[in-house]
């Protein structure tokens, strides 16, 4: 079990590399052979992950973690993750800005979005820099809090399977959704586990506030409809069998805040029974030494929910890397501050992203939130425990 201790708050330029973008069909990288090549008409691949950089034997120590970067926005922040050094990034939703709404299932908003990814240098930079795991979240799904009755959502799927260049033989191109799970490090008693939900294919539909704008019913309302998932059935079977699995770490993504309370935007709150159920399948499966990671908010903040089961959990929210909510806030002189009855930090509204320490040798994990200019503005160490 991981013991919390809350901390106080306290580079080399990376040069060179791959082109920056590929053509339909054309891979153009050594150890792209087992990728499928065929591409939705008209779509522009970001550069390729070839599979042999994700070094499954390899040991972690340092993983990135961020969300929601705008492309047409400055991509400057690319540069300063490279410069970490990391040995993993984990970009966790909101890839990309291409909502198509309802209107064309070819998708032409989202294509034209990752083709100017694509085109961004210190993106490229940044996946020459360390292998790089992706899941989606709502803008780069097609629709802005789309969910399950996305009509487009197929379509959406096979865009992303051809944009971050899944591998034939991915588990993700047999089934719907793009949730995934990877276990790295060779070493035994240094084994993380990567479990990345997809919050979007399967999601019922939310309960639209009665009120909205107003502070902390901004837009939804909690569901208590046992009815309604987050996940569906078979990711939330699969989802049980990967806790079941051992690991020595296990960081749990989900697109949307977990955890946290105090507010009227989307998150698992917002359907209380699949949240419940959430939790009470990290205690049936024993699942220790487990780290939420979230993102969605233009906001990072850190969470720690008390009481749920035999354990506390803990979630760090890092958003956005250059689309921050201090730019409608300043514009809006807003200052209201959300509660947050599980929070443990401020709320930080400029741009972030996060960082995973793990010391094996001390046993203990330090996530910190680091600004645009990687300097820490929060940060929390949890302890391997027994």
């Amino acid at each position: 079990m991981l013991k919390q201790i809350f901390l106080g708050m306290a580079v080399a330029a990376l040069a060179g590399c791959s082109s920056i973008y590929q053509h339909e069909g054309k891979l153009g990288m050594a150890a792209a052979d087992n990728i499928a090549p065929e591409a939705p008409d008209g779509a522009i691949r970001a550069v390729p992950m070839p599979a042999a950089l994700l070094d499954v034997d390899k040991t972690l120590t340092r993983i990135i973690f961020a969300s929601c970067a705008q492309q047409n926005e400055d991509q400057s922040i690319w540069d300063q993750l490279a410069s970490e050094s990391p040995d993993l990034i984990l970009y966790v939703g909101d890839n990309v800005y291409g909502d198509v709404w309802f209107d064309d299932p070819s998708l032409p908003t989202l294509k034209a979005a990752y083709m100017r990814l694509a085109q961004s240098e210190p993106f490229s930079r940044a996946r020459a820099a360390a292998p790089m795991l992706t899941v989606w979240d709502d803008h780069d799904y097609g629709a802005n809090d789309g969910g399950g009755d996305y009509p487009f959502k197929q379509q959406s799927e096979a865009l992303f399977e051809y944009v971050w260049a899944l591998p034939k033989d991915d588990p993700r191109r047999a089934r719907p959704g793009i949730y995934g799970s990877w276990m790295i490090g060779g070493e035994d008693g240094r084994q993380v586990q990567i479990i990345m939900l997809d919050t979007r294919y399967f999601r019922s539909p939310l309960k639209r506030t009665d009120e909205r704008g107003a502070k902390g019913k901004e837009r939804y309302m909690p569901d208590p409809d046992p009815s309604k998932t987050m996940l569906g059935d078979a990711q939330w079977a699969w989802l049980k069998a990967e806790l079941k699995k051992p690991a020595d770490l296990r960081l749990l993504v989900s697109s949307v805040q977990i955890i946290a309370d105090g507010h009227g935007w989307e998150g698992w709150k917002m359907l209380p029974a699949d949240r419940g159920r959430l939790y009470a399948l990290i205690d049936e499966t024993d699942a220790d030494n487990l780290i939420i990671l979230s993102g969605d908010r233009h906001s990072a903040s850190l969470y720690r929910k008390q009481g749920v089961n035999d354990r506390p959990l803990f979630e760090a929210t890092s958003s956005s890397l250059n689309l921050p909510a201090s730019k409608w806030r300043t514009e809006s002189g807003e200052t209201w501050v959300e509660p947050g009855p599980n929070r443990i930090s401020k709320m930080y509204y400029d741009v972030n992203y996060g960082v995973i320490d793990i010391d094996w040798g001390a046993g203990d994990v330090a996530v910190t939130i680091n600004d645009e200019a990687g300097v820490a503005v929060m940060s929390e160490t949890l302890r391997f425990g027994e």
